[in-house]
């Protein structure tokens, strides 16, 4: 009852803090101990140990509630008639979404592995191979580059959908390894008749690429990715449902290699082992594919709740990233109605993953950085204690401060209604922790992410310093049990983004992992 009307209220204050934010009137609920509006950006409004901006007074409230609910009970919390007081059974069908909200490699994996549990359905949506999530499950790794790691919940169904662009070797040899690790995979895995294929002479083509570009590269992962949807928008590519009429596929197949080997003079491709190759796996691959857009939207319709895993990140996306340095499709919201075949209105949460610093793989501006230039530095503290290394490249991350511009951009396009925020434990041990919370460029503040990638690399970042924290949060399991200091940290980063903090990551295991519950998801008023 109490929980109920407290809900409403702090999704409330949320929306509102990031409201008057773009009115510039936060400033004037964050302070209480002056009447301006003018508080130095470079100070934290945290020192203090009452509550005091709008949305650490609703931390506060909500504590008291709970109080009040282990003294007297709550209505809400009774079994129903069934005996059962598990509360996502309440939860209504839809699609949820995990998506990541900065560069990539920000622990999308390991929500979609806890999510996926209360989940019937898990499917990928965008991109390829060269995306990467890494699970710990009671000390074992394993490593996802096509298939939703929602494969570990062995009552899942797990689908690539048609914007993915799938490379089969990759794809079967990751399948090979689940079932070599225990998982039982069959029968719950199906491919998009209408996703693309990826083929070893696009992988080929993208290194080729790359390395005709020198210092101009764009650090793509040269899993050919690019060129597969190249060939997809050059309408030549070749579908995954294709395989399965083999005379018309070798037929597009030969036609393609030879295009693509007079567009590239000295690329070599064998046509006649490659057929003999896909004609050996077609039945394989024909016994799990699909018709995914009519079989998803069925789904839905008799009440299933499905997860969409994102892989890479919005600065990534082709559209919004840092172009030319972006992947080749779209990993923001957009592709879950384009790679699945869903209309809008079936969408229901959309969780913005993102680390409690910043990284990101390959080249282009990285507003924050920090060079790791020494083992006392903050970037080589970042580094190492987070183990920045790319799991689909196991290239060194590059590691900078919380970009809040950047972040508060990947809201306004992904409309993010939870986030779960990452690696907190990998900050402890800094006696200070800073958060970029503007740009500056020739002296102005600049109001919104500029596309020209010069500017960006020619901005100014403004910082917010707070004091850190040393207590070990790995064994944290609620919000509260957090270092106080640690607590300000992420109410901070709740209030600049105005989106609350609902999942928060505390150590590098798989239940390492603070839920604060359905309060702090806008999409529960849904």
């Amino acid at each position: 009852m109490f929980r109920g009307v407290l809900q409403k209220h702090a999704q409330s204050a949320v929306v509102a803090v990031s409201a008057l934010s773009g009115f510039g009137l936060s400033n004037a609920l964050n302070s209480s101990n002056t009447g301006s509006f003018g508080e130095d950006a470079n100070t934290t409004k945290c020192q203090s140990s009452k509550p005091q901006t709008l949305l650490e007074h609703v931390e506060e409230l909500y504590k008291k509630v709970e109080s009040i609910e282990k003294t007297i009970g709550s209505f809400e919390r009774q079994s129903d008639s069934s005996g059962s007081s598990n509360s996502s059974a309440l939860k209504p069908s839809g699609i949820d979404v995990v998506l990541g909200g900065q560069w990539g490699d920000e622990g999308k994996g390991k929500l979609v592995d806890i999510l996926s549990q209360e989940y019937d359905v898990c499917a990928r949506v965008a991109g390829g191979s060269n995306a990467g999530h890494t699970i710990v499950v009671d000390g074992k790794k394993y490593k996802f580059h096509l298939l939703p790691s929602g494969v570990l919940n062995k009552e899942a169904e797990c689908i690539v959908g048609n914007g993915v662009v799938v490379h089969i070797p990759s794809f079967l040899n990751e399948l090979d390894t689940l079932e070599a690790a225990g998982v039982d995979y069959k029968g719950r895995v199906l491919i998009s008749d209408r996703a693309h294929l990826v083929f070893d002479f696009h992988q080929t083509v993208d290194g080729m690429r790359e390395d005709t570009l020198g210092r101009n590269k764009i650090g793509t992962t040269k899993k050919g990715i690019g060129p597969a949807y190249a060939s997809k928008i050059s309408r030549n590519g070749i579908r995954i449902g294709d395989l399965q009429n083999f005379a018309y596929f070798e037929q597009r197949f030969r036609s393609l290699a030879e295009a693509t080997m007079n567009a590239y003079p000295g690329l070599e491709i064998d046509v006649e082992g490659q057929l003999e190759y896909y004609k050996s796996i077609a039945p394989r691959v024909g016994a799990m594919t699909a018709d995914t857009i009519e079989y998803t939207n069925k789904l839905y319709h008799d009440g299933k709740k499905i997860l969409v895993e994102g892989a890479n990140a919005t600065m990534l996306d082709i559209d919004f990233g840092t172009y030319p340095f972006v992947t080749s499709s779209n990993p923001s919201v957009g592709s879950v109605l384009t790679g699945l075949g869903v209309s809008p209105d079936k969408v229901r949460g959309i969780y913005g993953t993102v680390k409690a610093y910043c990284t990101r793989v390959g080249e282009g501006p990285f507003p924050t950085e920090l060079i790791p230039d020494g083992p006392t530095s903050i970037g080589y503290h970042l580094g190492t204690v987070g183990a920045e290394y790319g799991t689909t490249t196991g290239r060194q991350r590059r590691c900078g401060w919380l970009d809040i511009p950047q972040m508060q951009y990947s809201c306004l396009i992904n409309g993010f209604t939870a986030i779960n925020l990452t690696k907190l434990d990998v900050l402890t041990g800094l006696d200070e922790v800073k958060i970029g919370v503007a740009y500056k460029h020739n002296g102005k503040f600049l109001q919104s992410m500029p596309s020209c990638l010069q500017t960006l690399g020619e901005c100014e970042i403004v910082y917010e310093s707070m004091p850190g924290w040393a207590e070990d949060i790995s064994k944290c399991k609620t919000f509260e049990e957090l270092p106080t200091n640690a607590q300000k940290y992420v109410l901070r980063v709740q209030e600049l983004l105005g989106v609350p903090v609902r999942w928060i990551g505390v150590g590098p295991n798989r239940l390492d992992q603070i839920d604060r519950g359905e309060a702090w998801d806008l999409s529960s008023q849904r």
